[in-house]
């Protein structure tokens, strides 16, 4: 017996491995469906959809008629004023520049998209909220951690594919020029960039949303969002170019770096040529590049320290870690309104109640209206019944009127005068 109970340990604990991996395989099963059912939702709205890329098309779209020259001419004038603007292999120089300028603005575009689409992908999980779709999930056999991060996934998946589309998008209209210069390596750390850009994005944006509980709201929010981050992160306009403030105070969050890090991606080999040319026909050509940089938001500066490629991705990571700790504590908050009442209950449980005080309210009038009619038509039909009432009294009592009272005994006690019951007085 004592060699037996090693062995029923042995097998109790195998039994408990095995239910904590059937119950793994579940939670993971359960985790990917809510993602899948999320896609589900975003992608069968194709008119969703087509606006959520159209967001970063159109301002791609005003670029190309709007600000492309506006972009060239100032770079043209800095280069003027270092006296590299030569006569010599201008057909050269006018190709770098344009590479540069626009690498520069779709570099920019990308970054700003990565954190507007993933805003507006945050709409199906306001819509949940709104609509009292999550009060399903929570009386169904599923953990609050595993359906949160399926809205993680979700946003990320919609996002990261929504923007490579657009990076896409961007690599054709370079092909188109003539001003394609990416390399094989370089695509690769796009497509790196773009993905830690991603997390960050929608670790943001979906810390914002978790406090939002209609889609309207959400709505407003987005239009102020799209417009307010597109300056704050320098998308539109050079980084330096920002009231000295107003960069402080931007690079407390995370899309200055995003922006920066992405530009250095998309304008490493431009760089690089722009600089071979200014050493061949410019003396100064460090310093000139160093400008070059600074101007166009190539390297950063937080309080007057400067902020290379390697620190911005590494300030991104850190970001990253801080808003998931931030979601963690925010995501107790999601769950506390996805047991609330949704947008149809409200509905369904305010008729109940306008329905009720209709009925409260028509009742005593009902009433009122019928009693008089039942006392005019019961008058009548009691003065018809009482003289047939007295015949028959008179006829019964005939007989009756010769057998002495006493006689009778004492008979069961009745009603009394006035209809009220007779009593012992001793009782």
């Amino acid at each position: 017996m004592p060699g037996k109970v090693p062995g029923m340990r042995q097998a109790l604990q195998g039994r408990a491995r095995m239910t904590e991996v059937k119950q793994s395989r579940g939670r993971a099963g359960l985790f990917f469906q809510l993602t899948k059912r999320h896609l589900l939702v975003f992608f069968k709205n194709k008119i969703r959809v087509f606006y959520t890329l159209m967001v970063p098309v159109i301002i791609f779209i005003v670029y190309i008629f709007f600000l492309r020259s506006l972009e060239l001419s100032t770079v043209v004038s800095v280069l003027e004023s270092a006296d590299i603007f030569t006569d010599m292999r201008t057909d050269e120089l006018n190709l770098i520049i344009n590479t540069l300028v626009d690498s520069w603005m779709l570099a920019g575009i990308t970054a700003l998209s990565t954190y507007t689409v993933s805003i507006q992908t945050n709409t199906i999980i306001v819509c949940d909220k709104e609509n009292g779709v999550n009060r399903d999930f929570i009386a169904s056999p599923v953990s609050s951690s595993v359906l949160i991060a399926s809205y993680f996934l979700f946003n990320f998946i919609v996002t990261f594919l929504i923007c490579f589309v657009f990076v896409i998008i961007c690599l054709i209209y370079l092909a188109c020029l003539g001003e394609f210069m990416l390399t094989f390596v370089s695509f690769l750390e796009i497509v790196g960039v773009l993905a830690l850009t991603t997390i960050v994005a929608t670790l943001f944006t979906t810390f914002i949303s978790s406090f939002i509980k209609h889609e309207a709201t959400l709505t407003g929010l987005v239009a102020i969002f799209s417009t307010a981050v597109g300056f704050l992160m320098g998308a539109y306009l050079p980084f330096s170019q920002l009231p000295k403030w107003v960069q402080d105070v931007c690079m407390f969050i995370p899309g200055p770096y995003s922006c920066a890090i992405f530009r250095h991606a998309f304008m490493y080999v431009p760089m690089d040529n722009l600089y071979t040319y200014a050493l061949a026909t410019f003396d100064n050509a460090n310093e000139l590049m160093s400008s070059m940089m600074s101007s166009f938001g190539y390297n950063l500066e937080f309080f007057n320290i400067e902020v290379g490629t390697g620190w911005q991705a590494f300030a991104i990571v850190a970001y990253s870690a801080i808003l998931l700790v931030l979601n963690v504590f925010s995501g107790r908050k999601l769950v506390t309104v996805l047991g609330s009442m949704g947008k149809k209950g409200r509905e369904r449980r305010k008729s109940r109640r306008a329905k009720r005080a209709a009925a409260r309210a028509a009742a005593p009038s009902v009433i009122t209206a019928a009693a008089p009619s039942v006392i005019t038509d019961a008058a009548p039909a009691a003065e018809a019944t009482a003289p047939a009432d007295n015949a028959a009294g008179q006829v019964a009592a005939g007989p009756a009127d010769k057998v002495p009272l006493d006689s009778l005994g004492p008979g069961p006690e009745g009603p009394g005068e006035n209809g009220q019951d007779s009593k012992d007085p001793d009782t």
